[in-house]
């Protein structure tokens, strides 16, 4: 499997050759900074493009067919439409919070981004509470939503970021219940730890019946923590006109979009770390021919390859159910998966107590 470690290896020793240290150091995190801005703007562009053909595709329509061929230059089109867009200033509104609050949104994502594994060796930071960093950074977006609500001066604001408070604060118990009960077969939660955990088996096949229950209710939570349908009560827009992000415009609007379709990308992405081996291919014990076929497919083509697949699901799950009131979306967390997950994760550990796993 090729190994993208010699390559941040010498960015290192190149760099660390020519300046000081602290310089060095000073100039590889611009590096990764900028890398991470310019892949985080291209997959924004390519879900967009990919949700709309999608939708196309179920309803039976086109979807992007004029702009460029196949319509690929709709989404640059769109960025630089939101880019040159006026953003309005508000009167009545609490401008400090106004303006803080797209921004908490996105860095919350963007740290969430930052930490997934791309590669073999292809990883910004590792350290042996990776999973749990994970959780706590991707909770910071609700603040930033909640803000957006309350500082808007809108009733039809506020009660949309009340919305998104309850369902993301609610259906993080099962992300995090889910992820807990994958730690616990991983026995580790270092990010590259439980990648590595799987070069014989993916956890999805290797955890039995309680791995496939939890990336159920991780996909369904997962749905619901990005705020998309069926569980967009808070945008509803019959409802709430645009829900809690009603009131912005250009770029800050732009922010909030942004975000959606990269939380879309980072809850695919950890679904992969999780159940499907993050980088790492599929290999079935005892088939060292397949094995080793599948050891020539990059890394990174893995990883991106089954995030891509996964956000495939969510988007249908979006464009095939109806959206649910607020009273049935609380009531699935409460008396259902919270309950499930609970009891999925005290088999978990009677499992790899008793050492039942593949």
């Amino acid at each position: 499997m090729q190994d993208f470690s010699f390559l941040t290896t010498w960015v290192d020793n190149s760099l660390r050759s020519i300046m000081p240290g602290w310089l060095s150091v000073t100039v590889e995190c611009l590096l990764i900074g900028v890398g991470l801005l310019l892949v985080y703007a291209l997959l924004a562009l390519f879900y967009i493009y990919y949700e709309r053909k999608l939708c196309a595709a179920f309803q039976c329509r086109l979807g992007p067919n004029r702009v460029g061929p196949w319509g690929l230059l709709q989404s640059f089109a769109d960025m630089f439409k939101m880019l040159i867009k006026e953003i309005i200033r508000l009167n009545h509104i609490d401008r400090f919070l106004f303006a803080l609050a797209p921004y908490l949104v996105i860095i919350a994502s963007m740290l969430a981004f930052a930490v997934l594994p791309w590669g073999k060796g292809l990883q910004i930071i590792d350290f042996n509470i990776g999973i749990f960093f994970l959780i706590a950074v991707s909770s910071i977006g609700v603040l930033g939503i909640l803000l957006a609500g309350w500082s808007s001066n809108n009733k039809f604001t506020l009660i949309g970021s009340l919305r998104s408070g309850a369902q993301m604060v609610s259906y993080e118990l099962s992300i995090g219940l889910s992820v807990i009960t994958m730690v616990c077969l991983a026995g580790t939660m270092s990010v590259e730890g439980i990648v590595n955990e799987q070069a014989d088996l993916w956890f999805i096949f290797k955890g039995h019946v309680p791995a496939l229950v939890a990336f159920v209710i991780y996909m369904i939570a997962g749905t619901a923590e990005t705020n998309r349908g069926p569980f967009d009560l808070p945008e509803a827009e019959s409802e709430l006109t645009a829900g809690y992000h009603t009131e912005y415009s250009g770029m800050h609007f732009g922010f909030f979009y942004l975000a959606e379709y990269l939380n879309l990308f980072i809850v695919s992405g950890v679904a992969s770390l999780l159940f499907l081996g993050g980088w790492m291919p599929l290999h079935i014990p005892g088939w060292e021919a397949f094995n080793h076929i599948m050891d020539f497919i990059p890394s990174v083509v893995w990883f991106i390859g089954k995030a891509i697949l996964l956000s495939f699901v969510i988007i249908w799950f979006k464009w095939t159910y109806p959206r649910l009131r607020i009273d049935q979306l609380l009531a699935l967390e409460w008396k259902y998966l919270l309950p499930i997950n609970l009891v999925n994760l005290v088999l978990m550990v009677l499992i790899i107590v008793n050492n039942w796993h593949f």
